[in-house]
């Protein structure tokens, strides 16, 4: 009997640990490649919506996210003034990257995963069984800035809370331990500089967030959180390189959507079983390559130009004011939005 191929994931996040999980409950030999370490703090929103049951059952979720806050209310704010409460039609899914990824990292290890964090893998080699879910590209320069930090005593004035800023926007978010995730995307600025724990704030007073930053400043943050990730970009330009892509290595979603952790997962799903195809010699890898790309661009496409179109108007000023305009009146339609958006 001949034995079954083995697959090589390199990049250890959401989408490479939940598929490694899924394959190794498949019995297949998987060795999961990462360059950092676990526990770590991610710039990431840190909640999820639009993720499906079906995903979360074939890749054995439910446990890592069963003590998940589940928040269901979105507080919109334009010039630090509120212009909409918005009802999520299904709760968003509430839980750091710090507690999320390590769960991932001890659940594939418990069932005989090989991980190998603080090890980095040549992207150039590709071979046959090989699979990157290494995150955001870094091919296309870009001017956007992420910003992340957990606080302590923060007092939310909706379950999330979505601040645009000048040419930037900010994501409020509670988390476990009683702390909030402050997660934001800013047009770089030559003018604004600061270390780990007040870049962020010197980014929100730059971006006429002021009353946001006072907040900051009577709270505790906690150092170890704070995050930055430069040149940002949704470029799509390398879907099609020849190597098996997965999660934010596919496509990036403007994180506005809040559904950028859900695709990874997503995309770990529609992997899964033509990567099994694969170990077991039916199908060739160049197949299983295009079917896989295949799959997820049918998935992805819409939400992703639907993402991609909606993106300047909550970082543009001019345009955020007419899409502040739009809300106050009800005239914008988020339910509809979000479906397009999930």
């Amino acid at each position: 009997m001949t034995m079954p191929r083995e697959i090589e994931i390199i990049g250890g996040g959401l989408a490479g640990l939940s598929l490694g999980l899924a394959l190794r409950r498949a019995g297949v030999t998987v060795t999961v490649y990462e360059a950092g370490h676990y526990p770590r703090h991610r710039v990431c929103g840190e909640f999820i919506t639009g993720l499906d049951g079906v995903t979360i059952g074939r890749l054995g979720l439910a446990p890592l996210l069963a003590d998940a806050g589940q928040l269901y209310e979105v507080g919109w704010y334009f010039q630090e003034r509120e212009i909409r409460q918005q009802r999520l039609p299904v709760p968003a899914l509430a839980l750091s990257r710090h507690t999320l990824d390590a769960r991932l990292a001890a659940a594939f290890t418990a069932a005989g995963g090989q991980l190998h964090p603080g090890t980095r893998i040549d992207p150039a080699e590709a071979p046959e069984g090989r699979v990157f879910s290494t995150g955001r590209r870094r091919a296309t320069a870009s001017p956007w800035l992420g910003l992340k930090l957990h606080t302590r005593g923060l007092r939310l004035t909706s379950e999330l809370e979505f601040h645009l800023g000048d040419e930037a926007y900010v994501g409020l978010c509670p988390v476990e331990d009683g702390r909030v995730n402050v997660c934001g995307l800013f047009r770089q600025r030559a003018d604004v500089s600061g270390n780990r724990e007040t870049v962020l704030p010197a980014y929100l007073r730059a971006t006429g967030l002021d009353a946001l930053a006072a907040r900051l400043a009577e709270v505790e943050i906690c150092a170890e959180s704070c995050s930055a990730v430069a040149g940002v970009n949704f470029d799509r330009s390398g879907i099609s390189d020849g190597r098996l892509n997965l999660g934010d290595t596919f496509a990036m979603i403007p994180p506005f959507t809040g559904n950028g952790m859900a695709m990874a997962f997503q995309s770990a799903e529609l992997a899964l079983d033509p990567l099994l195809a694969w170990t077991r010699g039916e199908a060739a890898w160049a197949g299983t390559v295009q079917v896989t790309h295949a799959a997820l661009g049918r998935k992805f496409a819409r939400r992703l130009a639907v993402a991609d179109a909606a993106h300047p108007f909550l970082s543009s000023p001019p345009r955020q004011r007419w899409l502040a305009a739009a809300a106050r009146v009800r005239m914008l339609p988020l339910q509809l939005l979000y479906g397009l958006l999930h």
